[in-house]
């Protein structure tokens, strides 16, 4: 069996910012579209969007290109943080089990999912909580990262900047155990029964095997964010009130 190196680490990352920026405005509509129409926060209390291109379009209309991306800078150093470790840890597990592409195994590659899921999204929690509402208060949020950071520190402590962990940690062990290990499984699969060989197709095929599954993350998390009871957001006493805070 080899030993841990710092490719899968390096990659990962690279790959994971590069991801983030690209399908950054997206993701911010998905943000707005699930916390508008909060009846315990005035704030988000209106329904402004009808969908996903109906914000993208109005978003890009009052903020412009610039309010797309609110909220990119903690998204890149969490992507920087947390992309890194979860790609590094998942690689480097799974070659002290196996060496070779055809000894993987889905329950082998599901435990290293969940294992490098929790600690990844525990470490990068604070940006998680920071790009969620910069995303979702847009043009209305005050300051730069950095002061953020410090701000929410000094009002709401070292809690405050892990607000959500334990139903973030919870999404990340369910989503990386799952789409990783079936990113992998697929194109075990497809390489070994030499239907397609290990070229961009490939793993452009297994990238959407791996997004069809990525679609059912993020909707409950993101209640444990948002904090309609100060200037920041709302701390949740347990994951279903995330998701029940939702409804």
């Amino acid at each position: 069996m080899s030993g841990l190196n710092w490719k899968p680490f390096v990659y990962g990352g690279l790959a994971s910012i590069v991801a983030e920026f690209g399908t950054f405005p997206v993701d911010l509509t998905k943000t707005r579209l699930q916390v508008q129409g909060q009846s315990i926060d005035v704030r988000f209390k209106e329904i402004k969007y009808r969908g996903m291109f109906h914000a993208l379009f109005r978003i890009y209309k009052e903020e412009g290109v610039l309010g797309l991306y609110s909220g990119i800078a903690p998204a890149l150093l969490r992507q920087a943080s947390y992309g890194t470790i979860k790609i590094g840890i998942y690689q480097s597990l799974k070659r002290l089990f196996v060496d070779r592409l055809e000894d993987e195994t889905l329950l082998i590659n599901m435990i290293c999912g969940v294992v490098s899921g929790v600690i990844s999204s525990t470490i990068a929690n604070p940006t998680d909580v920071l790009k969620i509402r910069m995303q979702a208060q847009g043009s209305l949020f005050q300051g730069s990262m950095i002061g953020s950071f410090i701000d929410i520190y000094r009002q709401e402590g070292t809690k405050g900047l892990w607000r959500g962990v334990v139903p973030t940690a919870q999404r990340a062990a369910i989503v990386v155990g799952v789409e990783l290990p079936v990113y992998d499984i697929t194109k075990k699969h497809l390489i070994l029964s030499g239907v397609m060989g290990d070229t961009i197709l490939t793993h452009f095929v297994c990238g959407n095997m791996r997004a069809f599954l990525h679609s059912i993350k993020d909707f409950g998390q993101t209640g444990f964010d948002l904090d309609p009871g100060t200037s920041f957001f709302l701390l949740h006493t347990s994951s279903l009130r995330g998701f029940k805070s939702k409804a």
